[in-house]
């Protein structure tokens, strides 16, 4: 990395650790409200559904479909230059909540809404991995 800019890696919270912790072992995992059942995403202390406070984290089963998606083709940050163009998507899980995240394995023009996609997870250092989503 002699001329490349900081990676940009997410900010860990109280309310996200166990979702950094299950990523790094290679694990999606999700909220769910232990009320309601409800899950969400991102992670928050209470449940949007009930506005219940008792929750829990369980594992993903990792599938979903493309919901949305743009390309971008400016580059927003430094660090970000040597990918772009690269896509942003947005994904409907099999468990229902949204997550964005980036698509890989798979041309730009080849991305469609309705595709079906599956996580996998980009290490970025040996404290962060990013789920990002591939063609399944």
């Amino acid at each position: 990395m002699d001329n490349q800019q900081p990676m940009i890696l997410p900010r860990r919270t109280l309310h996200s650790a166990p979702y950094w912790d299950g990523a790094v072992r290679g694990e999606l995992l999700l909220q769910r409200c232990k009320d309601c059942g409800a899950y969400r995403h991102p992670p928050t202390p209470m449940c949007s559904n009930c506005t219940s406070l008792e929750t829990e984290w369980v594992p993903s089963s990792g599938r979903g479909e493309v919901f949305s998606y743009t390309i971008a083709h400016h580059v927003v940050h430094p660090a970000m230059a040597h990918k772009v163009p690269y896509s942003i998507i947005v994904v409907r899980m099999e468990e229902g909540p949204y997550i964005i995240s980036n698509l890989v394995d798979c041309e730009n023009d080849r991305i469609r809404i309705g595709m079906p996609v599956e996580v996998v997870f980009e290490k970025m250092t040996d404290e962060v991995s990013l789920p990002k989503f591939r063609p399944a």
